[in-house]
């Protein structure tokens, strides 16, 4: 049976909802598409997409991971990476199994007791 693999995952929903996030947070604080664009280091046109839910919009994430974005999102504006931040988020949807409920939702080939996503 084929899977995809976690990293995939990842790449495919993860990541642009991380940055779906970053860019919605980043606008109601304020900053124009152009400055989310350059912080974040995507494309203006792609910043306009996350913020009007056409890109990424699959899935929503936890509280606990809404309030690490949020905390992500402060560190950024003040000079933190936008690189380390987003891998910090990965880790921390990693951990808490946030991977692996997305994983499971969108491969309906994973077995019921799947634990390729698992930290370990």
């Amino acid at each position: 049976m084929k899977y995809a693999m976690p990293q995939e995952i990842e790449v495919w929903y993860i990541l642009p909802a991380i940055r779906r996030e970053f860019s919605f947070i980043m606008s109601k604080r304020g900053l124009r598409q152009k400055e989310i664009a350059e912080k974040l280091g995507i494309t203006k046109s792609a910043v306009s997409q996350y913020i009007k839910h056409k890109r990424a919009n699959k899935f929503k994430f936890d509280l606990e991971s809404e309030k690490a974005i949020e905390k992500s999102v402060d560190r950024i504006l003040k000079n933190s990476n936008v690189i380390t931040e987003t891998q910090k988020l990965c880790n921390l949807l990693k951990e808490n199994l946030t991977i692996c409920k997305v994983h499971q939702s969108y491969d309906s080939n994973l077995p019921k007791d799947c634990d390729l996503c698992m930290v370990k």
